[in-house]
């Protein structure tokens, strides 16, 4: 079954809950440790986890955003959302989520202990760190002051020269205090209106000057904005953490402290910020707009073919893999001998029934044919969106070192059947001392990580401009030039 947003895990958290890869506190240890911190018998009714445990609820506040919550295609999404989910499902509990549109509407809801917590993203301010209680940090992020890209690049406070816009309630407020004291000219305004992607993208219609965003929703929208440019940093990092009401007892924070320690240990936490984050920590600006420009002038004479022979895939998956093939050549060539849009070889090619690996559509067939028979070949014990990434390096490495890959990981005390713990394996076949010890010996593995890493970045941004189609770039180029014959050259 198809899915607008391919790379949603949902229930990927409760997975590894459920299948005893994380060991989960049982529901008798949990209230022996709320006995324990209460100190009597009773407490368990009176106590923050207790109560959670009574209802079989567990209320968390957010608020709408990219990293936060929001509705996807296939229902409830976001980094902050999983990790709540995989919260509630450790507890045994339902989640139930209360997404508000600004931070300072949330503070009361917890004060008033109408929320059992905040998983919003927020960083923990020594403001806020006096009005609430958190949890373990898991994300550490800092404040950029963030321009528009050709316009004057502001180095210091001192450069500020236009208007400065913020989200009202965020942590960059209290940022700016502070930079007010010694900069005394330093002046900003603040809007419960618009959320830090909106007031991202007034900076590119120019409705604003500057404004400021943390690193990792930075990082994301530079995927869609390539203008966006980053003139200093506001503040140092500081860790991400979920807020709990400091006047409840701490029962609900030792729980917190348990599955934050489980998960990281486990390795399910890299996996799920590997997921959303992991694959936009570079960025580069000249590669974004060109993947832009092409997906609006290139991709449309393409277009029917991805989606008639997607299979159970996503289209823009097999198009995000073909710009990586080949930037959308039919021609393309590289010097090992692969051709066409996806990069066939002869052998291949031949396995598939293809005829011309020239021909654009006959190569997205096979593209397409051959990626799904890859993801049959991974074993059916790994689950999405593990089982793609494999896939995937396996289309440019080859199944036979991925499974090297997958051995050494397994060797060195990591999870074979998770990306986050094989992609550093695969890193590991240009090493001698490696390689020398598996089957198929040497291998180019940071091409195939390379490789997965670029076709999520193009996924994504291609999912973003198929839903929202913005007018960003205007035509540059003329089709004729897709005809002309193209060498790709490997890094």
């Amino acid at each position: 079954m198809k899915s607008n947003n391919l790379f949603t895990i949902g229930s990927y958290i409760k997975y590894y809950l459920n299948e005893g890869i994380i060991i989960r506190l049982q529901r008798s240890l949990i209230l022996f440790l709320i006995l324990i911190i209460g100190g009597c018998n009773d407490i368990k009714h009176s106590s923050s986890l207790g109560d959670i445990l009574d209802a079989g609820i567990l209320k968390v506040g957010t608020t709408y955003g990219l990293t936060t919550y929001y509705n996807g295609a296939t229902g409830p999404v976001g980094f902050e959302y999983e990790l709540a989910e995989g919260f509630a499902a450790y507890l045994g509990v339902k989640l139930e989520v209360f997404p508000y549109y600004n931070l300072d509407d949330l503070f009361p809801q917890l004060s008033n202990a109408h929320l059992d917590m905040i998983a919003a993203g927020m960083s923990v301010s020594p403001e806020r760190y006096q009005r609430f209680k958190f949890g373990p940090g898991y994300q550490r992020v800092s404040e950029k002051l963030v321009f528009k890209q050709g316009k004057e690049w502001p180095r210091t406070i001192e450069d500020l020269k236009g208007k400065l816009v913020i989200a009202a309630g965020s942590s960059h407020h209290e940022s700016l205090l502070k930079l007010q004291k010694e900069f005394e000219q330093l002046s900003w305004q603040e809007t419960n209106d618009s959320d830090m992607e909106e007031l991202l993208e007034m900076v590119l219609t120019e409705e604003l000057d500057y404004t400021i965003a943390d690193s990792n929703i930075l990082a994301l929208m530079r995927r869609r904005y390539p203008e966006l440019s980053i003139g200093f940093s506001i503040s140092p990092e500081q860790d991400i953490a979920w807020a709990v009401n400091k006047d409840r007892d701490d029962s609900l924070l030792a729980a917190l402290i348990e599955y934050f320690g489980i998960i990281q240990n486990n390795g399910t936490l890299a996996a799920l910020e590997d997921k959303y984050f992991g694959h936009v920590r570079l960025f580069n600006y000249v590669d974004t707009r060109a993947f832009i420009k092409s997906s609006r002038e290139v991709l449309p004479k393409f277009q029917p073919w991805f989606e008639q022979y997607s299979n159970d895939l996503d289209w823009r998956l097999l198009a995000a893999m073909s710009y990586q093939e080949s930037h959308w050549h039919p021609k393309a060539k590289s010097v090992t001998g692969v051709r066409g849009m996806m990069m066939l070889t002869l052998a291949t090619a031949k396995e598939l029934g293809i005829v011309s690996r020239l021909d654009p559509e006959q190569s997205i067939k096979g593209g397409a044919n051959y990626l799904t028979k890859l993801l049959k070949r991974i074993p059916d014990r790994i689950t999405h969106p593990d089982r793609l990434w494999f896939a995937l390096a396996a289309y440019n490495v080859g199944l036979g070192h991925l499974e090297d890959a997958r051995v050494l990981t397994d060797r060195q005390g990591a999870n074979p059947d998770m990306w986050v713990d094989v992609k550093i394996r695969l890193l590991q076949l240009r090493q001698k001392k490696y390689y020398k010890t598996t089957r198929y010996g040497y291998a180019r593995g940071n091409e195939a990580v390379a490789y997965v890493d670029n076709i999520r970045r193009y996924y994504d941004t291609l999912v973003w401009l198929d839903e929202q189609q913005p007018q960003i770039l205007e035509p540059e180029i003329t089709p004729d030039e897709t005809e002309q014959e193209v060498e790709v050259v490997a890094d």
